[in-house]
């Protein structure tokens, strides 16, 4: 019998039954309606935490996962205010314009006190919702930092697999700290405001230097204040990436545009296909998306194995005292956390 360090082939996925086939022949299919209904499904079935549910969606995702992966994926981000909803939808109806079909998976915040998220941005995308070759899929943060929501990823390949080329993941937008969906896409395109701050405000580390593009909305406001604004975030991207960049790497760029007036597209499709042929040509798209499924894979072993501690019967008997040990402040936590671990063994 081969050991588990011998190199064995992993255990092959289980099959789908009879009802998830047909759910993946439907999201396989090329009847529209059909294929968005159990693209729907699909995702539903995926956020669900019900362990027989967890089960089905892993043998989804392995029936699915050789018809993902042709899409673009892009991620959208920017502080509350910024016009996020406003401009995907004019950004998704100038792509289903040409051609494409476009998918936007969108992350609303969840309540820290009930929970709760109210699931509004179709509401707020009426005229791409009701496009034929369209899909929003509205999701809760659930509590899960880096405004993406924890099946994120996962709705992703579903999506691809449907048949959408263009996937885009909208984050919650709470601020600097969203980093999470530049982990998960190939273009990571940060929305700003004409009077976000000084150049002080723009040069702030953490989502900003994570930008492969910076679009400057709400230009038709004031035309005057978006120029300037785009002229100071050039300046801090600049020192951002201060040192020298290898032949034919992009460059990030700043660009402005006006969602409700549906300007500056053109531009900054362009600018996003050639971030796309220069990165392709170079293989750096590819390795990117690489190292993402690697980091992503270790995300969820290390989000499996801080469940599996917390289920210990172990762990589960010596957890209220060892708590409220702490609360007390009578054992570091540093202490308390490995005692925990030692009943884990």
């Amino acid at each position: 019998m081969a050991s588990a360090t011998s190199g064995a082939a992993p255990p092959p996925a289980a099959p789908l039954d009879a009802a998830d086939g047909a759910l993946c022949e439907a999201l396989l299919g090329s009847d529209e309606t059909a294929r968005r209904r159990a693209l729907a499904k699909a995702i539903t079935l995926l956020e669900s935490t019900r362990a027989d549910h967890r089960a089905r969606a892993d043998a989804l995702l392995g029936a699915l996962l050789p018809h993902a992966g042709r899409s673009l994926r892009l991620g959208v981000s920017g502080s509350p205010g910024v016009g996020k909803s406003t401009f995907i939808e004019a950004l998704g109806l100038y792509l289903v314009g040409r051609g494409h079909r476009v998918a936007v998976l969108a992350v609303d915040p969840s309540s820290s006190v009930g929970g709760g998220s109210i699931l509004g941005d179709k509401t707020r995308m009426v005229r791409l919702a009701a496009h034929p070759h369209a899909f929003i899929r509205p999701s809760p943060s659930a509590g899960n930092l880096g405004g993406v929501a924890e099946k994120t990823r996962e709705a992703m390949l579903a999506c691809e697999a449907a048949g959408h080329d263009i996937v885009v993941v909208e984050t919650v937008g709470v601020g600097q700290s969203e980093t999470a969906v530049a982990g998960m896409t190939d273009l990571f395109l940060l929305l700003q405001l004409p009077n976000a701050g000084d150049e002080l405000q723009a040069i702030k580390k953490g989502v900003m230097e994570l930008a492969d593009l910076i679009v400057v909305n709400k230009a038709d406001l004031d035309a005057a204040a978006a120029t300037r604004a785009a002229a100071q975030i050039a300046g801090a991207l600049r020192v951002l990436h201060w040192q020298a960049q290898p032949p034919g790497a992009w460059q990030p760029q700043v660009l402005q545009a006006s969602a409700l007036e549906a300007s500056g597209l053109d531009a900054l499709w362009e600018a996003v296909s050639r971030f796309r042929t220069l990165r392709e040509a170079s293989g750096a798209l590819q390795a990117r998306r690489r190292a993402q499924d690697e980091a992503w894979m270790w995300a969820l072993v290390e989000a499996g194995l801080r469940q599996r501690l917390r289920a210990h019967p172990a762990v589960r008997a010596a957890l209220p005292e060892i708590g409220a040990q702490v609360r007390a402040g009578t054992l570091a936590a540093s202490v308390a956390a490995r005692r925990l671990l030692e009943l884990s063994k």
